[in-house]
């Protein structure tokens, strides 16, 4: 660079150099001089950082209910226990995170074609826990997905070996059907499945109008049958009813009949010993009750004498006659002393005096 000329050809003198002055106030922020690291003090806070970063690596702390695999340059090693856990920093690393608690998953809901062609909405649950933590992390790759869709085809394969009405009525047996199918084939995936419910059994709208018009019909069909058994009941327990009174009322009149063959059998051994007189004696007593009674009827306020007043009276007096031969004090078959009278002086019936016989 070529120096500037004057006016008069002569070289000018270069500036002399002055210090820029400081800015305005830059004195009174300006604090103290900050001491310079060294290389051994930097070195020492890049190791007590990797300290502190290689202890944290090296322990692991697991929650209760949960099992922790470690793998070594990705091999499985050992499991974690809940707890506090050590493990090679930067050579032992944790694999998979497991949950040995009783999970309960959902099963999606699918639409599932009975034994019959009917299309039935099912979903459920189902319980399992993981018993054994290594095969379930490294024997299958997503245990819950697994679970699911096996679930999901078993679902399908023991309902479709049903009709719509097993279907319906038997949710135990669909329930330990696919337990037992599940529980054998999470056993080699270290699960164990504890329970499964099916939890909806819905088929569609139309079928559900079909099977209340069913049952509706059903249950008019019972109450005919019903009704009808009933009526039938009653007529028999009727015509059984009439049969046991006729059988009583011909029992009756069976005793009835035995009662008066042995009255007449007695009355005639009676006549045979008494004679004749105690005969008439007999007839003249039922006929007076028969009278008595005619007489005591109270809704008859006439009674008619028959025109045969004359023999009654006659058998009157001939029983009369006959108590008082067999009275104490008299012999048997006795002429009475005098003829008989009336009680009480009066007259029979008919206005005629009081005849023997």
């Amino acid at each position: 660079m070529t120096p500037a000329l004057r006016q008069d050809g002569a070289p000018q003198p270069a500036p002399e150099w002055r210090p820029r002055p400081a800015p305005l106030g830059a004195e009174k922020h300006k604090g103290p001089d900050m001491p310079e690291l060294s290389l051994p003090t930097i070195v020492l806070i890049v190791l007590l950082l990797l300290a502190v970063f290689t202890v944290a690596q090296g322990v692991r702390t697991v929650p209760q209910g949960q099992m922790w695999t470690v793998e070594r340059f990705g091999a499985f090693t050992r499991l974690l226990s809940p707890g506090l856990n050590i493990i090679i920093p930067f050579v032992d690393k944790i694999g998979h995170k497991l949950n040995v608690q009783e999970v309960v998953l959902d099963i999606p809901e699918q639409s599932v074609i009975t034994k019959d062609n009917a299309t039935v909405a099912v979903d459920g649950i189902v319980y399992y826990r993981v018993m054994d933590p290594a095969k379930a992390a490294y024997a299958v790759q997503d245990l819950t997905q697994a679970l699911v869709a096996m679930a999901m085809t078993n679902i399908r394969a023991v309902i479709g070996e049903m009709d719509l009405d097993q279907t319906l009525s038997s949710r135990d047996r669909i329930n330990t059907s696919l337990l037992n199918i599940l529980d054998g084939a999470t056993d080699p995936w270290g699960a164990k499945v504890s329970r499964v419910e099916i939890r909806k059994i819905e088929p569609p709208e139309t079928l559900i109008r079909a099977m209340n018009l069913q049952m509706t019909a059903e249950r008019e069909r019972r109450a005919s049958v019903a009704k009808a058994e009933g009526e039938k009941q009653a007529l028999v327990l009727q015509a059984e009813g009439r049969r046991d009174s006729a059988l009583r009322d011909a029992e009756a009149r069976e005793a009835l009949a035995m009662a008066e063959a042995n009255a007449t059998r007695m009355v005639a051994e009676a006549a045979a010993g008494a004679g004749a007189d105690a005969l008439r004696y007999f007839i003249a007593q039922q006929y007076v009750k028969a009278f008595e009674a005619m007489a005591a009827n109270p809704s008859s306020r006439l009674v008619i004498v028959p025109m045969e007043s004359a023999a009654l009276a006659g058998g009157i007096a001939q029983a009369m006659e006959l108590l008082r031969g067999t009275a104490p004090g008299g012999a048997s078959g006795a002429p009475p002393a005098g003829p008989a009278s009336p009680p009480g002086g009066g007259l029979l019936p008919g206005d005629r005096p009081w005849n023997r016989a």
